[in-house]
């Protein structure tokens, strides 16, 4: 195994939660890190991205692998040259936020090479609630048409089905029945479910089939702010 870095790469659905995924990772492994730095490596959604937490990072010692603040938001496909710094580093802890589907997932391509041989921890964040990975046909071909593009195998799937702050637990039951059967049919470890702040009490009831993470919502559309 090539040396370097402990990589996360946050893959997923458009709209699945990855860049909330990618911070709450992000400020977990700063507990226990002294280094850790985001990759935004999102050039497809103007919206949700981890450029859009800046300030989060800032004020909690985490570094941001990022285009320039007066390009964050910009359509181009910007990827920072800076991440090679990082994840040559076994210092760091360091989590990529890829950009949704297929077309999100070919920047990941580009640093192959790279990290190929590190054995990164490649994440799908599944969101049962939006349209197209509602079912499981369209979460098999969703998963596996970024295994393509990215060319590297999801090594974890995270049930992160939620509507927000209006979520319910049969938001996220039915979730977790998907991930489950997503889980089955393509042999890839079902990691855990998460739960929004507002439903953590309800935390034990998911115990028995999966494995619970509490997060706090961070990332916010202009209209919500």
């Amino acid at each position: 195994m090539k040396k370097g870095a402990d990589i996360t790469i946050i893959t997923g659905h458009f709209g699945s939660g990855k860049t909330e995924m990618s911070v709450n990772l992000a400020l977990e492994a700063r507990r226990t890190n002294e280094k850790v730095a985001v990759a935004d490596l999102d050039i497809v959604n103007p919206y949700y991205r981890a450029r859009d937490a800046r300030a989060i990072f800032a004020e909690n010692g985490i570094e941001l692998i990022a285009p320039a603040e007066r390009l964050a938001a910009s359509d181009l496909p910007i990827v920072s040259g800076d991440i090679y710094r990082v994840i040559y580093d076994p210092a760091y802890k360091v989590i990529v936020d890829a950009g949704g589907d297929k077309d999100g997932a070919t920047a990941l391509g580009q640093f192959y090479n790279d990290w190929k041989d590190m054995d990164p921890e490649v994440l799908f964040i599944l969101n049962a609630n939006r349209p197209y990975v509602s079912t499981l046909d369209g979460a098999v071909d969703t998963l596996l048409k970024i295994e393509k593009a990215s060319r590297l195998k999801i090594t974890g799937i995270i049930n992160n089905s939620n509507v927000g702050n209006e979520t319910t637990l049969a938001d996220v039951e039915k979730g977790l029945d998907l991930s489950r059967a997503l889980s089955e049919k393509l042999d890839i470890p079902l990691l855990s479910t998460t739960l929004s702040q507002h439903l953590s009490a309800d935390a034990d009831s998911f115990l028995p089939v999966s494995q619970v993470k509490v997060i706090s919502r961070y990332i916010k559309l202009p209209w919500e702010r």
